[in-house]
């Protein structure tokens, strides 16, 4: 990664990003999350008809992952938009906090971001199967596309794990008496409450080795699921991804040198 410009740095923080959304999520389907049923009810789908799609909905979203690393074709990132923003929204559909849906903001905001970064979408549908590349001299207008689209979705899965955590989620309650806490909700409410600020911070005015404490946090939070800690983990692969790309934003001597090129290009 040292020897890349920024545009490839987040071009392929960005790619692997999604493929990790895909095949965490595939994971579930194949091992067969039973939450998943609630899901399914939503597209009026029964339970038992649920568990025998799992399998087939998760070999797909795995396919798709192995795609996104060996061959993106550019219809890849476009499903993962469509199918992360359907597949969290499924979630407050069920009954579940509207949180859980904000909180997956990474699951679609990284395959958005990359599509932003290269190039966008276009109308021709040929278009869609051709190898997602990062456009090689990026503009200004592009490049600050791109830090607002991460600004957005960084804010929000912040946002979204605050707010989880001061409703006192149960899953989370779970992870912090595993930890040791003796007061789980104490605990829960004081993580909420800095990490509502830290997503307001990103809005204002991100600073980067603040984002890079960020990015640890999340890291390292993500690995405390009492079940399934792995597929969780590597299914958050998105929230990873977009704190790391805005990082790498922050970059004001790579910022710098894009700015030159297209000085000189001008």
């Amino acid at each position: 990664m040292l020897n890349l410009n920024l545009q490839q740095k987040l071009y392929y923080t960005l790619r692997f990003a999604s493929a990790m959304c895909f095949i965490g999520h595939g994971a579930f389907g194949i091992i067969t999350k039973p939450i998943w049923c609630n899901y399914f009810a939503v597209a009026g789908i029964g339970k038992v008809a649920a568990y025998h799609l799992m399998p087939w909905v998760g070999s797909f979203d795995i396919f798709c992952g192995i795609l996104m690393l060996v061959y993106p074709l550019r219809i890849v990132p476009i499903w993962l938009v469509i199918w992360g923003t359907a597949t969290a929204l499924m979630r407050p559909m069920s009954g579940e906090p509207f949180a859980e849906f904000i909180e997956r903001a990474g699951n679609f905001g990284a395959p958005l971001a990359l599509l932003i970064l290269s190039g966008g979408v276009r109308l021709n549908i040929k278009s869609w199967f051709t190898v997602v590349n990062p456009v090689e001299q990026p503009d200004a207008k592009m490049l600050t596309n791109v830090v607002t689209c991460l600004k957005l979705v960084v804010f929000l899965l912040l946002a979204g794990h605050g707010w989880l955590n001061l409703i006192e989620k149960k899953g989370l309650m779970g992870q912090y008496i595993s930890l040791g806490f003796n007061n789980p909700a104490t605990t829960a409410h004081i993580i909420g409450a800095l990490e509502l600020a830290a997503a307001i911070t990103v809005l204002i005015k991100p600073v980067r080795s603040v984002i890079l404490v960020f990015f640890v946090w999340k890291v390292i939070s993500e690995l405390f699921y009492p079940h399934y800690e792995i597929f969780e983990w590597i299914e958050r692969g998105g929230s990873y991804g977009c704190i790391l790309a805005l990082w790498l934003t922050l970059d004001k001597a790579e910022v710098r040198q894009i700015a030159n090129g297209n000085l000189q290009m001008g």
